[in-house]
């Protein structure tokens, strides 16, 4: 694919927090890094426990760039989140107790579509009752990208009017097997769609990488410098201590990690001199809304 028109010819990077209302942690993260400048856009999580200090924050704040993290999962071990519509058991959303499923479970991969929309439409009024301007959708660990899933998600940034996070490549994240794909052909295939129809597709889109073992400062800058010409999206999960500890009792130092260096002062540096310029998505939903404006002109 050529660069994503959206670019304009730049080195366009959005530095994004995932999970946000996760924990109060993710909370102070995405306030504090939002206000350096250093992070460009969020998206929330409709069903944690966080959600409400998270649409305080966004009534105190208008420019906090905040979209809807689509959730369909909750991998946690110490803390779970439900649906919000409350399924029956044998719509395939929920474990024994009511909770989603951990994305290690295959178990939700089956759920059924009729269900899986229901309930991210639901999360999607949700913030939307809560005053928040919605500024894109993505997906919580890729569940609503699932190929099974793909029609569905396709249709609720239709509906909404918003842009959905769609990638050509993908990097970082957790380590696959040599012979596994980063990215479904059945999600090729639908990138490749979405950008025929002029929606914005990202040319990398980069994942906090949970196997990380060398020096944050060093791993992130590699990634920063490997932002092409074209849209990057950046998906860290940045937590400043407090109860992530106690959630993500097995990574959240990867969580802490990244917020200590992104409020560090170290980033800012690095951005002007890689020649990147970081927008949010509210510029990129903008931009979609006033192109499809055009068109039907």
């Amino acid at each position: 694919m050529t660069p994503s028109p959206y670019a304009k010819g730049r080195k366009a990077v959005v530095i994004h927090e995932d999970d946000v209302g996760m924990t109060h942690s993710s909370n102070v993260a995405f306030r504090e890094l939002s206000a350096r400048g250093v992070v460009t856009s969020g998206s929330v999580m409709a069903p944690c426990p966080w959600f409400p200090e998270t649409a305080a924050m966004a009534a105190a704040d208008p420019t906090l760039d905040l979209g809807v993290h689509l959730t369909l999962n909750s991998e946690m071990a110490t803390m779970k989140w439900r649906p919000l519509t409350s399924p029956p058991q044998s719509a395939g959303l929920t474990d024994e107790f009511g909770y989603f499923w951990s994305n290690l479970r295959p178990e939700w991969r089956r759920a059924e579509p009729e269900a899986v929309e229901a309930e991210l439409r639901a999360q999607i009024e949700a913030v939307q009752r809560a005053g928040i301007d919605i500024t894109h959708l993505d997906a919580h660990c890729g569940a609503a990208m699932s190929p099974r899933f793909l029609p569905i998600y396709r249709r609720l940034g239709e509906d909404y009017d918003l842009p959905i996070v769609t990638m050509s490549r993908f990097e970082g994240g957790n380590p696959r097997p040599a012979s596994a794909p980063a990215l479904a052909p059945a999600f090729e295939a639908f990138a490749g769609e979405a950008a025929g129809r002029g929606e914005p597709v990202f040319d990398l889109f980069y994942e906090t990488p949970w196997d990380r073992t060398r020096d944050a400062a060093d791993v992130y800058r590699e990634a920063l410098a490997a932002a092409p010409e074209g849209l990057t999206f950046f998906a860290f999960h940045f937590a400043a201590p407090g109860d992530v500890e106690a959630v993500d009792t097995e990574s959240f130092h990867f969580r802490t990690d990244e917020y200590a260096l992104f409020g560090s002062g170290r980033i800012e540096p690095m951005i002007a001199e890689l020649g990147i310029t970081p927008i949010g998505m509210r510029e990129i939903r903008d931009e979609r809304r006033a192109r499809r404006a055009a068109a039907a002109r």
